[in-house]
C-alpha cells in the first residue's frame, strides 16, 4: 500500500499528526487515545498497515465500516 493512501486513510479516519521522528511520523488518535508510527517509506506493507491501524484503533484499509444500508432512511419514512 502507498503510504499516502495509509495517511490519507488515517486522517479521514479522525487521526493527526503528532510529531516528525528521524524516520517516522507519529500519529495519534484523539478519540482513543492511541498513539503509532508510520515509517516514511513509498510503500508500506500490508501487514504493518494494518497493524498501524489496530493500534491505533481505526478500521483497517479497505475495510471502512458500511452504513446500514438494510434498514430504510429516515427521510423515505417521514414521507
Amino acid at each position: 500500500m502507498k503510504r499516502v493512501d495509509l495517511v490519507r486513510h488515517i486522517e479521514a479516519n479522525g487521526c493527526a499528526s503528532l510529531r516528525e521522528g528521524g524516520r517516522h511520523t507519529v500519529y495519534f488518535n484523539p478519540t482513543s487515545r492511541k498513539v503509532s508510527t508510520i515509517p516514511r517509506h513509498r510503500e508500506i506493507n500490508d501487514f504493518m498497515a494494518k497493524k498501524i491501524c489496530r493500534e491505533l484503533e481505526i478500521a483497517e484499509p479497505g475495510k471502512e465500516k458500511k452504513s446500514d444500508q438494510g434498514e430504510p432512511s429516515d427521510a423515505a419514512d417521514s414521507q
